[in-house]
């Protein structure tokens, strides 16, 4: 606990996390809409820490670093360091996981997690992010650690064509050929009467990513990657607004990124007890590539004059199929297929989603300024995971059904003071028909028949939450919120050894709730805007995965803890000066013989390292230049008998961003890891103790931009 106080004197003294909100979508008196929480809402009036990204700061993010973890870990506090891969597995938000969303509409997978769900669409369809720390169950099944939804943009009203085009290219600083990056994309739109129309395209071609030390990172053939690797996304939105109270629109969004097959990782040059990273060699690997392909599409309408409030539904589907490395993993072997140690296989996740979200809002009541937001979610989510080269299936079919009503009230008791709480109900139901897990599964190398089943829950959670603005621009908040998850189904199913087992019996599918209660700050004077939050984030039954020798990771249930101290901070120095940052500073523990009592640390595959993020800009009407920072600070990792399990060498990256505005477009230039700084990544150091894992990150690169808009 002393480096919590710590950290709270030091916030004094340090900048902390900056966005520029310059586009953010705002409200009539100018304050902040935030769209994340059902309903659009002032970001003043949220208990949480919350963190808008807007298209500027995404513009220059895309092009210091190009993966949406790194854009997230740079911008938002508690987000755990990207791995630079096309897996998000290892990162986490606030200890847990992140539930992402297109304008609302699920991404995440969580009855088979394959930790694939930060990239299913290109951020140039995207107009801002929202995040908002914190468990919370407003967005239904998922949200523990916090919600990350990505807006799109919305179609021009003015009648005329509107036209956007950008383009990139990217190299390492000693200017190879096999490590340039290309990206390019366009988007239009147009208002027709009562109709309109929004489109992109965008082509993203990665080639191989070198350390500081001009060597090539190794490609994670297995989980996948994304360098060696090609990116498309078309995305889609039409509406029609037969009145000025209605809306109906209907988006479309696919997206395919796929491993090239290029390279691969060389198996013999990693060595972690020597501090060598692992790199890669030229040539394909077996199998298949590794892929992301995602098709979502949603229909929503927007009645705000019905009933005498605003109602939205909204019907949507997600097709996700993620495809893995093979290898002759031990787990894939069978004798009845081919001889022990020959069978190469590889496996393919996939999820089909059917859901409805129908919320009815009701604002100022009376004239009371009390505000009443209810509805009603439906979720029919179908997932498996199949060996693609021998048609078994490692995980079976299963089917989880959610429906949920749910409640939310906003109560001004005095023009300072507003109370909020709500309710929400989750009824869920799991179907798993009978089945037989692989044979890899157990020593003897037979098959174990399943007996399937229909677990069911049943959940009431809570959130209520008072503000106090003690001045015009300066509040406090209090809150306790509950989210809710399922643990990872897909891999208990894939474990169970005991023949004839029933799914019916198994307490590890039982549901898990994290309990939020945080306490905060919110500041916004003038020149200067500011958030501070302490949280503590607690499940009796959470879920971590643990690692067996050969790498693959199985579900314990397990009492865990994580608190956390965070703060942000914007300061406008005048003459187009700002400076500002991000803190997060968290401690992780859990239960891990059962007893009761919080023994040991919770791991990095579960929770970040601590976190210093600063920048200092300046811009004019045609000149902007950008200075980050990203300091990670050093993290050891004790078990319950006191012994060293893990140990992260923090370190410091820098990263440049210039632009230069014309009248026919904007010129960019970007450096990322502007020292080319030699390091080992959080999840290379910490997440693994493989060999084969040892990954660097990124050395020095420059990014050349173009875009324009007509």
């Amino acid at each position: 606990m002393s480096r919590f106080l710590l950290s709270a004197a030091l916030i004094a003294i340090l900048p902390a996390a900056a966005h520029a909100q310059d586009t953010a979508q705002r409200g009539d008196d100018g304050s902040i809409i935030v769209t994340a929480m059902r309903a659009e809402k002032p970001l003043n009036s949220i208990p949480a820490l919350v963190t808008v990204i807007d298209e500027e700061e995404i513009d220059q993010q895309r092009l210091i670093a190009t993966d949406t973890s790194s854009l997230l870990a740079n911008l938002v506090p508690s987000f755990s360091p990207s791995r630079q891969k096309l897996s998000g597995f290892g990162e986490s938000f606030r200890g847990r996981d992140p539930l992402y969303l297109i304008d609302g509409v699920p991404q995440s997978n969580p009855l088979r997690n394959g930790s694939r769900d930060g990239y299913t669409i290109d951020l140039i369809a995207v107009e801002r992010v929202e995040v908002i720390n914190g468990a919370n169950a407003i967005q239904g099944l998922g949200a523990t650690g916090g919600i990350v939804n990505f807006v799109t943009r919305k179609p021009d009203r003015s009648g005329e064509w509107t036209v956007g085009i950008e383009t990139a290219v990217t190299a390492a600083d000693d200017f190879s050929d096999d490590g340039f990056e290309h990206r390019a994309g366009v988007y239009a739109s147009k208002r027709f009467g009562d109709f309109d129309f929004l489109g992109s395209a965008s082509y993203h071609k990665r080639g191989l990513f070198f350390d500081g030390h001009g060597r090539a990172i190794a490609v994670d053939a297995t989980q996948g990657d994304l360098a060696d690797s090609m990116q498309t996304n078309f995305f889609g939105k039409f509406g029609w607004e037969p009145t000025d109270d209605q809306r109906l629109q209907f988006t479309i969004n696919k997206f395919d990124l796929e491993g090239d097959g290029d390279w691969s990782t060389d198996p013999e040059s990693g060595d972690r007890a020597a501090g060598i990273p692992v790199t890669s060699q030229r040539g394909a690997p077996e199998g298949e590539p590794p892929l992301n392909d995602v098709l979502t599409m949603s229909l929503d309408y927007t009645h705000r004059a019905f009933l005498g409030g605003t109602f939205t539904g909204q019907l949507y589907r997600q097709d996700f199929k993620s495809t893995f490395g093979g290898d002759r993993f031990a787990i894939f072997q069978d004798p009845a297929i081919a001889p022990v140690g020959t069978l190469f296989d590889q496996s393919q996740n996939r999820s089909e989603k059917l859901g409805a979200r129908l919320t009815q809002r009701y604002t100022d009541i009376a004239g009371s300024g009390a505000d009443v937001i209810g509805g009603i979610d439906y979720l029919e989510d179908t997932t498996s995971q199949a060996l693609i080269h021998t048609g078994r299936f490692w995980v079976p079919e299963t089917t989880y059904e959610n429906i949920a009503p749910f409640i939310q009230l906003d109560l001004p008791l005095t023009d300072r003071l507003t109370l909020a709480g709500g309710l929400r109900w989750e009824n869920a139901i799991l179907k798993v028909d009978d089945y037989n897990s692989i044979a890899g599964n157990r020593p003897d190398l037979v098959e174990t028949p399943v007996i399937g089943g229909s677990p069911s829950f049943d959940e009431l959670l809570f959130n209520g939450s008072a503000i106090y603005e003690f001045l015009d621009g300066v509040s406090a908040y209090a809150s306790y919120s509950q989210g809710y998850t399922v643990p990872d189904v897909g891999r208990v199913l894939r474990a169970i050894k005991v023949p004839n087992t029933s799914v019916d019996d198994l307490l590890t599918l039982s549901p898990v709730i994290a309990d939020n209660y945080e306490a905060g700050l919110t500041v916004s004077q003038g020149f200067l805007t500011a958030q501070l939050a302490y949280f503590i984030s607690k499940s009796n039954q959470g879920s971590r995965l643990v690692a067996d020798a050969e790498g693959i990771f199985s579900v314990v249930r397990q009492k865990t803890r994580v608190e956390g101290l965070e703060a942000t901070l914007e300061a406008a120095l005048g003459s187009g000066f700002r400076v500002g940052g991000n803190l997060s500073v968290l401690k992780g523990e859990v239960d891990s013989d059962n007893d009761g009592r919080l023994d040991a640390d919770l791991d990095a595959i579960n929770i970040g390292p601590n976190r210093l993020n600063l920048y200092a800009g300046w811009s004019n009407d045609a000149l902007s230049f950008r200075l980050q920072s990203a300091t990670l600070f050093d993290r050891n990792f004790e078990n319950a008998a006191g012994l060293n399990t893990a140990n992260f060498e923090g370190y410091t990256l820098f990263d440049l961003h210039a632009g230069y505005r014309t009248d026919f477009g904007t010129l960019s230039f970007a450096v990322q890891n502007l020292a080319d700084k030699q390091y080992i990544t959080y999840f290379g150091q910490a997440g693994s103790t493989l060999d084969e894992d040892f990954f660097a990150g990124r050395g020095r690169t420059f990014t050349l931009g173009y875009s324009t808009e007509f």
